[in-house]
């Protein structure tokens, strides 16, 4: 089959390329706009394309229905599949590839819809999902053709959720783009059970100690999953934070904050029913 890719995020195309690879299908393009235009993905990363292979045939643009339309339509492809794509697909791209256009969205739809999905886990979810959806007038919420979910790592931190994204969002697109082939129209998302998902405010990515153990842990990987992006006020300074680990729990403080044991990577210190551990590195 002749795949078109949308992506802005390398981890993203790597997927697609990875399965596209594997079951002998072609990609005839890459869609990413201008590096800086609308940009939500670690903003700190070299720009996409440079972490293309040098065979890609690449169309940098904002311009989707003038430009990137009329160049989609020219190659004939089965399939568009766009995953981490920052901009609205018009109708004009999405009726030229035979079996439609499909997006990889990492939360189990319709909850999560929106740039930040991993704003589930900072708010209290205890799992992590992926989908694979037809892509409609507005974002993430066409019929569902595969869905993922799990339970949150055990050793819970940034890293560990992202790797959880990686494999279900691979195996949501091997089943889905089969089920897309085939013709099949997918399940319609329930609009009761939506929600969205914004980006974090800045007033979030300072965490509180006078919260419970569990939660700094929980809050702070879904800060970190890309970055360190997680700070807390720590003898009355703001301190980035790599990750929290807890250490007990059960005993309700009034001293949440306090500091038990310096380290060289970060601090011991008190949360709001027992200790945690900061590592700042």
């Amino acid at each position: 089959m002749r795949i078109v890719t949308m992506n802005a995020f390398l981890p993203g195309y790597h997927n697609i390329a990875g399965w596209a690879e594997e079951n002998g299908h072609e990609i005839v393009l890459v869609v990413t706009p201008p590096a800086g235009a609308g940009d939500r993905y670690d903003a700190a990363a070299p720009p996409f394309v440079l972490g293309l292979p040098r065979t890609a045939d690449v169309l940098i643009t904002s311009k989707l229905r003038t430009v990137a339309a009329p160049a989609i339509a020219a190659l004939e492809p089965d399939l568009v599949i766009s995953a981490a794509f920052p901009r609205l697909i018009p109708a004009e791209i999405l009726k030229i590839p035979t079996y439609g256009a499909v997006n990889l969205h990492p939360s189990p739809l319709p909850a999560g819809r929106g740039p930040n999905p991993v704003r589930l886990v900072f708010e209290g979810a205890t799992t992590v999902g992926a989908t694979l959806h037809r892509t409609e007038a507005e974002f993430d919420t066409g019929a569902i053709l595969s869905q993922r979910e799990r339970p949150l790592p055990e050793n819970l931190t940034g890293a560990a959720i992202f790797q959880a994204w990686r494999e279900m969002l691979r195996e949501v697109l091997e089943e889905g783009a089969a089920r897309a082939f085939a013709g099949e129209p997918g399940a319609p998302q329930d609009p009761a059970l939506a929600s969205e998902a914004p980006m974090f405010t800045p007033e979030e990515l300072v965490l509180k100690l006078s919260d419970p153990g569990a939660a700094l842990v929980r809050k702070s990987a879904a800060l970190n999953v890309l970055e360190a992006r997680s700070k807390v006020i720590v003898a009355g300074t703001k301190q980035s934070v790599r990750r929290i680990e807890l250490v007990s729990a059960g005993e309700e403080s009034s001293q949440a904050g306090e500091i038990i044991t310096y380290h060289t990577d970060g601090w011991t210190v008190r949360s709001a029913d027992g200790v945690v551990r900061l590592y700042t590195t």
